[in-house]
């Protein structure tokens, strides 16, 4: 099984997703640890990515979840998966759970302003972001106004019921 935590920069989606994963005690994996030096150059210089752009990164991620998933891992993974065809093109062949984490402009820019490790996305992508998404409608949706581990607890009673 994979739960896909996703959001456009400064949702909080890694934070969201390492603490979800260990309540779990599933496999996480950072989906912009997946994409190419030339695209994480682009989003660095607040240049948005083209579907052309971000289809070899699907394409990876969609593979190494195929791979965990033929070994029996559960994976959490936290990908901005901004449209719905990225979301296809990931959850193909898995069975999946989405996490939509949500929030207000003002919300994310606040995220944004803090420090934040290994980032190269920042808050200037904001509103290419929030133009892009396409909101799921078979996700759990979850207030980014709320702590993450507020998050992640209601995450896990919804798996349960």
């Amino acid at each position: 099984m994979v739960i896909l935590v996703m959001g456009v920069t400064g949702s909080g989606k890694t934070t969201v997703g390492k603490l979800l994963a260990k309540r779990l005690a599933w496999d996480f994996l950072d989906a912009d640890d997946f994409h190419s030096a030339a695209n994480r150059e682009k989003m660095h210089h607040a240049i948005p990515l083209t579907d052309a752009d971000r289809a070899p990164w699907l394409a990876s991620i969609h593979d190494e979840l195929l791979r965990r998933n033929d070994a029996g891992r559960n994976v959490v993974l936290a990908c901005s998966a901004l449209k719905q065809e990225y979301r296809d093109v990931l959850c193909a062949g898995l069975i999946f759970t989405i996490v939509f984490l949500r929030g207000t402009r003002e919300q994310l820019h606040r995220n944004l302003s803090r420090p934040r490790e290994g980032h190269f996305a920042d808050e200037t992508l904001v509103p290419s972001q929030l133009a892009t998404l396409q909101e799921p409608t078979n996700a759990l949706i979850e207030d980014i106004s709320r702590t993450p581990d507020e998050i992640v607890d209601d995450v896990c009673a919804s798996l349960k019921s």
